[in-house]
């Protein structure tokens, strides 16, 4: 049987090991996907340290997955050998539950699928993956562009075109970082009037940059105060993961306005009496399923949005992860595979 290389966690809290295995045969209504171009994620966390329930070991992680399709399974008739084509965090649902049935396949009850945790991710040279979760990937990007808009990007995108405001309305984007630096630009490109807040001054050259019309300083100024000046925040698109830095931007929304959570934080004290009094929301939000990573992915050609990236190749796989850990990546962080 032919090889591959993968990297895989042996265990729960176990390290990142390369290691040969045969290269896997697609059943029924899989897909195998030779694999360009994986994104390196913090959620690849949850595989590494066992983060989620009943995860089996040995697993490849990676959920920002590039490639081609290279042998189809039983009953797939929707894609091609050679076709290009993306996975991210929604590998697949089952399509008949009650979830399902109501279009809400994120919250599918039966056989939600995750890339990289469900089922070997994007860390090798090949993968098999449930049809229903591919993307189809366009001309204008390569792989390694293409890859964390399988997550970051569309978490980003799909996040704003979904959370009510129209263009002109102010949207602010809280903190600049893999998440933020996408959120601003699709931010810009749809028409809000944007706002990026992060943590120094020398961040607002590159806010601007990126499109932002407004920047905040956290650490010099008051970041509610500064939205109310410019009458309230439509949406905050909160890309940190500090409940701390979330909780002092709530005051910055206006009238109806609603506060999107795509960071992940354990637990967030929200402005109750402020949240009655003007009708407010917060809301966390899902990345997406397979054609709305479509949809970002067309976008992204259509306006010239661009994921900044750390390039590092296959056999770099423990400095590239590392580097995404410790935190000092400045935004996303890449391994091309072929």
């Amino acid at each position: 049987m032919a090889k591959m290389r993968v990297v895989q966690v042996a265990r729960a809290g176990g390290d990142l090991e390369m290691v040969e295995r045969e290269i896997p045969e697609p059943g029924p209504g899989k897909v195998r996907v030779k694999v360009q171009a994986c994104g390196i994620c913090h959620s690849d966390s949850v595989t590494k340290e066992g983060l989620f329930p009943g995860i089996q070991y040995p697993r490849v992680p990676g959920h920002e997955v590039i490639g081609v399709v290279d042998k189809i399974g039983d009953g797939v008739k929707e894609w091609k050998v050679g076709q290009r084509v993306g996975i991210g965090w929604h590998g697949g649902n089952c399509g008949y539950c009650h979830n399902c049935r109501r279009g809400d396949f994120f919250a599918c009850t039966n056989d939600l699928e995750t890339t990289g945790v469900s089922f070997d991710g994007g860390y090798a040279e090949y993968l098999v993956a449930p049809a229903i979760g591919l993307a189809e990937v366009p001309e204008g990007l390569s792989a390694a562009e293409a890859a964390p808009l399988m997550c970051a990007g569309v978490t980003t995108f799909n996040c704003l075109r979904n959370a009510g405001a129209v263009p002109g309305d102010v949207v602010a984007v809280l903190g600049l970082g893999g998440l933020g630096h996408l959120g601003v630009q699709y931010a810009s490109k749809m028409g809000f009037k944007t706002v990026a807040i992060a943590r120094g001054a020398d961040k607002a050259e590159l806010a601007k940059r990126l499109g932002a019309a407004v920047y905040i300083d956290s650490q010099t100024q008051d970041p509610a105060a500064e939205l109310q000046k410019l009458g309230g925040a439509k949406v905050v698109l909160a890309t940190v993961t500090n409940a701390d830095a979330m909780a002092a931007v709530m005051g910055g929304l206006g009238v109806r306005g609603t506060f999107m959570i795509v960071g992940a934080v354990p637990k967030l004290e929200v402005p109750a009496l402020q949240m009655l009094l003007n009708s407010q929301k917060v809301q966390g939000w899902y990345s997406g399923t397979s054609i709305d990573s479509e949809d970002t992915l067309n976008f992204s050609i259509l306006e010239g949005v661009r994921s900044m990236n750390e390039v590092y190749t296959f056999e770099q796989f423990k400095e590239a992860y590392d580097r995404m850990m410790s935190g000092k990546a400045r935004f996303r962080v890449v391994m091309t595979i072929h």
